[in-house]
């Protein structure tokens, strides 16, 4: 179990900001963007690629670095 903690626009588009997700050990980022757009689209697969994940102490694109408990999931930020 994942507890996926969205922010921003991208908590807007699923509407909500965090859920827990039944996935599998050693699942990926790829994987979380896969169960994200099964199940609210293929219209969030744009902002997903955009998107960065804070796994633990790093925040990665990498699509296959390894999720931890939890997730968080950021859209880009304008401004500074």
């Amino acid at each position: 179990m994942v507890e996926v903690r969205y922010f921003a626009a991208i908590a807007d588009a699923v509407g909500k900001s965090t859920e827990h997700l039944d996935l599998p050990a050693e699942a990926t980022v790829s994987d979380l963007r896969h169960t994200l757009s099964a199940t609210y689209g293929p219209n969030l697969d744009p902002m997903l690629k955009v998107c960065a994940f804070l796994i633990g102490d790093e925040l990665t694109r990498d699509a296959s670095a390894v999720l931890t408990e939890r997730v968080d999931v950021l859209p880009p930020f304008a401004g500074g």
